[in-house]
């Protein structure tokens, strides 16, 4: 039987003349016989809208309206409630401030619901009123049950249209200047062509599982989907493979490539919006024995940490590196290999040194991310842009700091140097497995010793790795062999964690990512030995003495912090065999 609450919400609909009274009977008879919220059976006869009924809840019970859709809610309070529970009860958590947690939900007279919440959380629960439709919306968009469901419904649907068509429409729906920004929220883009739907929905998708890229790979008899997240390649439900052609034309129009040429590979970026920001993608496309694979690489402003606090240096050594980089002349050289966030650590040393007073001007292959009050020049081989060519204009631009994304050949080494050693601070990267390694390279190619050690100031070593997730953060035991291989005798008194998998990390155990960092600071020691031909193995050693941190010992340091694991850090290092197994340095 309806209960006194609902007929003084329907008592109250009437007052307001919202509703009659045959409606009111009929909808509560209906509620009699379905125990469906009188609001909700309201809604659906379409005698009241969602907001007339919300208004109404809201008067009567004396609890505020808001729209969610116009909140950014912080991860942390979203974990406050189990993600089981959310969808079970249709709820939001959108606020906590001390022990007190605010609720979002579209029937707040549910008492009983509002005690079992309190009990969960050891909180005082605030219940405000939102749409249904509101809530559905925010499930779908923070919580990967959602985001899922939502997902496998739309696959579902778009099989149900003619593939040829859907190429059609990709080729036709493309607007009169691909290449430009998209004014139209991702989102808002339901009543398009299905393979505009389809694409969409995979790069929204992407965007809310914070993936870094997008893979889109032909089978012979499949096409397959995956996101890369926190570095590593994650299965996503695969699109029809009658759509691959379609999907494969829609991203090539998007990125200003030929759609025609299908036997070479191509490179483009576009920009949409999603949620009222512009996010940009880079594009690159590959011929494969069964078609185009396509890789869409996410380059979000917002994801880029700028602030060198945030990137995992251990306080002491992030007292060097700023040292360094403040310096008025010298190189400075970021190591690793692709996708070890060398570019990101550059980034924010430009940003750290960025004044008004200075000079900054970089050149990039491509340039992903933009800063402000710093001229970016983007490499372009195919008409001689190159590296080197842009290092020497460089320095007729009266330069105080150059950036050179990457020192590929002798003649940008060469270049770089020689504007080090002129009173210029110059940033690059290699591509080394280690700090040390990286003197060898450089006069690999053929810059003399002294050239190297006259001009460089600081080596820095880098790697990724994933960062345990702090909501099934939980303390094991590893097994000796483990502790053994990264260098701990013994876990007495000594926590070592690991991540046991849940919905906010999508059963992975992690999320998010940390950098380590070996940090070589080019002593007079050090110089003397590169001068006298010292191998790297000796040099290292050196260094260890010097005070360097090896990336396994910052490993180390991270797993017996709790931030990261042991397999995650030997995944990522190498054994300190310089450090271990130390040879005479007056050999």
């Amino acid at each position: 039987m309806p209960t006194a609450m609902e007929k003084r919400l329907g008592e109250l609909l009437i007052e307001d003349q919202i509703i009659h009274l045959p409606d009111l009977e009929l909808a509560l008879r209906k509620q009699a016989e379905t125990g469906i919220s009188l609001g909700r059976i309201l809604i659906d006869m379409g005698k009241a809208s969602e907001w007339e009924v919300a208004a109404t809840l809201g008067k009567q019970l004396n609890v505020p309206f808001i729209t969610l859709s116009h909140y950014e809610i912080d991860p942390e309070v979203l974990a406050c409630i189990p993600e089981d529970l959310v969808h079970k009860y249709k709820i939001v958590p959108v606020d906590k401030t001390g022990d007190t947690l605010t609720i979002a939900l579209s029937d707040p007279s549910n008492i009983y619901l509002l005690d079992e919440l309190k009990l969960l959380t050891h909180c005082q629960i605030i219940p405000v009123i939102s749409f249904e439709s509101d809530i559905k919306d925010s499930i779908q968009k923070y919580y990967h049950g959602g985001r899922e469901e939502n997902f496998q419904e739309a696959l579902k649907d778009i099989t149900d249209h003619d593939a040829d068509l859907a190429e059609s429409q990709a080729k036709t729906s493309s607007g009169e200047d691909e290449g430009d920004e998209i004014d139209d929220d991702l989102s808002m883009e339901a009543d398009d062509a299905p393979v505009v739907q389809l694409v969409n929905l995979m790069i929204t998708e992407a965007l809310k599982m914070r993936a870094s890229d997008i893979h889109i790979e032909p089978g012979e008899r499949n096409l397959r989907l995956r996101y890369r997240i926190d570095g590593v390649l994650q299965e996503m439900p695969p699109p029809p493979k009658k759509f691959q052609n379609a999907i494969i034309s829609r991203v090539k129009i998007l990125s200003n490539l030929d759609i025609a040429e299908r036997r070479l590979p191509q490179d483009g970026r576009f920009k949409m919006r999603q949620q009222n920001k512009a996010v940009d993608f880079r594009v690159s496309s590959c011929p494969t024995a069964h078609g185009e694979k396509i890789v869409i690489r996410v380059l979000d402003q917002s994801n880029l940490q700028v602030r060198l606090t945030d990137l995992g240096f251990e306080a002491h050594i992030l007292k060097k590196f700023e040292r360094e980089i403040r310096k008025p002349w010298g190189m400075i050289l970021v190591t690793g290999p692709t996708g070890s966030g060398k570019s990101t650590t550059l980034y924010s040393a430009l940003s750290t040194i960025n004044d008004p007073s200075k000079n900054i001007m970089t050149i990039e292959d491509p340039i992903e991310y933009q800063l402000a009050g710093i001229n970016q020049v983007h490499a372009r081989a195919d008409i001689g842009l190159t590296f080197g060519f842009g290092l020497r204009s460089f320095l007729r631009q009266d330069p105080d700091i150059i950036m050179v994304g990457e020192i590929r050949d002798l003649d940008t080494a060469e270049i770089a140097v020689k504007a080090a050693l002129t009173g210029h601070l110059v940033l690059s990267t290699l591509h080394t497995n280690d700090a040390p390694s990286s003197i060898n390279r450089l006069t690999n190619m053929g810059v003399e010793p002294f050239l190297v050690t006259a001009s460089l100031n600081m080596l820095v070593a880098q790697r990724l790795v994933r960062r345990i997730c702090i909501e099934c953060k939980t303390e094991y035991s590893p097994n000796a062999e483990l502790l053994s291989a990264i260098g701990i005798e013994t876990q007495e008194g000594q926590a070592i964690y690991q991540g046991g998998g849940c919905q906010n990390c999508n059963g992975t155990g992690y999320r998010g990512r940390l950098a380590l960092y070996e940090v070589m600071v080019i002593t007079d020691t050090i110089r003397d030995a590169v001068i006298a031909g010292a191998a790297t193995n000796k040099l290292k050693q050196l260094a260890i003495q010097e005070g360097m941190e090896t990336l396994r010992m910052a490993g180390r340091k991270k797993v017996l912090e709790g931030r990261t694991t042991i397999s995650e850090v030997l995944s990522a290092t190498v054994v300190d065999t310089a450090h271990e197994n130390p040879v005479a340095v007056d050999e």
